[in-house]
């Protein structure tokens, strides 16, 4: 089962990345990139680190994704004439996708076994940023709230 379903969320996120890369329209291309980024969220699943997939699926899905629509959709001109098939992002894809594959399989320590380590909760995690991690978490806090603040100035119109 673990071989089928990992077969079946790769090509899922393969052709989504694919596609987000490659079409012409900033929208479609935009939906592609939220089904990548569900993909990615169905590997940590499948790996066991629940946390962390849902983290993908509320940071990345959940507002990254939402964000990237919204701005497409309040920029987005009615003239707009984007071409064909996008072959240079194909391309793209192509090329950072051997660079890494080429760079995994050329590293060493992919036959050593990982050392066994103790279960890492989601207490455990909360209670390590609510203790050691306080400060560069509100600092991240006050980051993003920064960037919505300048993504609300930047789609605000003129009233002159």
């Amino acid at each position: 089962m673990s071989t089928a379903a990992f077969i079946v969320i790769a090509t899922l996120t393969l052709a989504g990345a694919l596609a987000a890369a490659s079409l012409s329209k900033l929208i479609h291309a935009a939906l592609c990139l939220v089904v990548a980024f569900v993909g990615i969220a169905a590997f940590f699943f499948l790996l066991g680190a629940e946390f962390v997939g849902l983290v993908q699926v509320f940071v990345y899905v959940g507002a990254v994704a939402v964000l990237i629509v919204f701005t497409i959709l309040l920029t987005r001109r009615a003239d707009e004439n984007t071409g064909g098939f996008n072959w240079g992002g194909v391309v793209l894809a192509i090329a950072v996708f051997s660079a890494l594959m080429w760079a995994i399989l050329g590293t060493p320590t992919l036959s050593i076994a990982a050392p066994q380590i103790e279960a890492l909760t989601v207490k455990r995690i909360g209670e390590v940023l609510m203790t050691d991690y306080v400060w560069p978490l509100q600092c991240v806090g006050l980051l993003l709230t920064a960037a919505l603040i300048g993504g609300l100035i930047l789609v605000m119109e003129d009233k002159r």
